[in-house]
């Protein structure tokens, strides 16, 4: 089929590149990526695979472009406000959207064609650490020390059995506790029976660890 004939085919099912975008982030959050592919997208889109073609040439453009809207809904670092406290805004954001889109997580530093919302948002990150005063060297070491922290949460926090403190209480009662005798495990023993009575949310644990990481390379900056 010519692109004038994919083109004349994508019109008539009303396709553009956003909706096809847009519907892969959708399949993708509900069903995975793995799951994902140019014949699955296009029934969804109730169009022909071959139509799909005018607006991205393959797959990987398609993850790119993919990505890309992840990207975008991630915060930027804010300029008006300190270094700790834009990154730890652009950190828990870059959590809740990881959250949306746990598929991402193993995606984010794939591309190598990254799209606008992709290097914007490296260029917003780069220039918030430079202005702070960290070198070029130790802006790259801190980039990816947070990132390696966001990233590493969020696989973690979409793997968990879980989804709230209720929940996890629950287990901990019903699951957890009866497989730790404590006389075989005392101090496991004590620490899910502490922290169920207590109502501990291990959602909290994002942020107390980040603002370690953000603590720790602080004096690592040289400020103007």
């Amino acid at each position: 089929m010519s692109a004038r004939e994919r083109r004349q085919v994508a019109s008539d099912a009303g396709l553009s590149k956003k909706r096809v975008v847009d519907e892969a982030v959708r399949l993708a959050d509900r069903e995975g990526v793995g799951e994902l592919s140019m014949r699955r997208l296009a029934g969804s889109l109730g169009a022909g695979a071959m139509s799909l073609y005018y607006y991205v040439a393959s797959k990987e453009e398609l993850l790119d472009a993919m990505i890309d809207v992840v990207f975008e809904e991630i915060e930027l670092p804010p300029a008006e406000t300190d270094w700790q406290s834009a990154m730890r805004r652009r950190a828990i954001s870059a959590r809740q959207v990881l959250a949306r889109h746990p598929w991402a997580i193993g995606l984010m530093e794939s591309r190598t064609s990254p799209g606008p919302a992709n290097l914007r948002h490296r260029e917003a990150v780069t220039a918030c650490l430079r202005r702070a005063g960290f070198s070029v060297v130790m802006t790259t070491h801190a980039n990816w020390l947070l990132d390696s922290y966001v990233y590493g949460f969020a696989l973690q926090e979409a793997s968990l059995p879980f989804d709230t403190a209720d929940e996890l209480a629950d287990m901990a009662e019903d699951v957890f506790l009866p497989q730790l005798p404590p006389d075989e495990f005392p101090y496991l023993n004590e620490s899910a029976a502490v922290l169920a009575a207590a109502g501990y949310d291990p959602a909290e644990e994002f942020t107390f660890g980040l603002d370690l990481v953000l603590a720790a390379l602080e004096p690592l900056r040289v400020p103007a």
